[in-house]
């Protein structure tokens, strides 16, 4: 597994995750992955520059079961290459709310409902500079 993974963390109910990072020039996709371990993501967000037959898309999903679930995707795509960007992500039992860095929201469902948290994964062509938990 690459890239930068936290474990044994407590990101709950109510708190908001903040990550600021900078997408590499050559960067396809990256993606940060919140749940209870890699094989129980509640929220895969995935910015995609050119990626999976998708163009300047964010797609959300869920990994649960050994399955993928629905994917979601957002009109708005506010990554450039080499540009920094900040990523807010609060959550309930019922959804994540996610604030992008052109002021833009997601919603998208807490498919597990679980209260806390204690796994992220940050993968791809991307510099993380901070990961911070209010």
């Amino acid at each position: 597994m690459s890239g930068v993974v936290v474990q044994n963390m407590s990101f709950k109910v109510g708190q908001t995750l903040m990550a600021t990072g900078v997408p590499n020039a050559e960067s396809t996709n990256f993606s940060i992955n919140i749940g209870h371990s890699p094989e129980e993501i509640a929220l895969h967000f995935n910015p995609r520059f050119d990626a999976h037959g998708d163009h300047r898309t964010i797609v959300c999903n869920s990994y649960l079961n050994g399955n993928w679930c629905e994917e979601n995707r957002s009109g708005s795509f506010p990554f450039n290459l080499n540009e920094q960007f900040q990523i807010k992500i609060t959550f309930t039992n019922e959804e994540f709310h996610v604030i992008l860095s052109d002021g833009s929201e997601i919603h998208f469902p807490n498919r597990p409902g679980a209260e806390k948290y204690k796994y992220m994964h940050f993968d791809g062509d991307v510099r993380i500079h901070g990961i911070e938990i209010k």
